[in-house]
């Protein structure tokens, strides 16, 4: 490998398409549940997230950051979810569980 191409994979992205923001921030006790949930349901659309909290202190926030580029379908994505319930949550649960089953 010459330096050319060492010099081209090891480029850092300088556009801001990858910059993160925030698409959900909350504090209490609640906080890591819903940002797990909202986190699982951006990764199965395919939407790159980035969990930050801590578990050990309770009384700091946590947050889910998605790239930029992805904003608007994770607030999309994010709505959908909290329209459908948790009912639509154990249906999808159901339906991965049993397509797994015939596979």
């Amino acid at each position: 490998m010459d330096n050319e191409q060492l010099e081209s994979e090891l480029a850092v992205d300088p556009s801001h398409e990858l910059d993160l923001e925030t698409v959900y921030s909350s504090i209490g006790v609640e906080a890591e549940m819903e940002a797990l949930a909202i986190q699982s349901v951006l990764e199965a659309n395919g939407i790159p997230t980035v969990l930050e909290g801590s578990s050990t202190l309770p009384n700091l926030p946590f947050s889910v950051k998605v790239p930029r580029e992805h904003v608007e379908t994770a607030m999309q994505r994010i709505k959908e979810a909290q329209a459908a319930g948790p009912s639509a949550a154990e249906e999808a649960e159901l339906a991965g569980e049993s397509q797994q089953a015939g596979n």
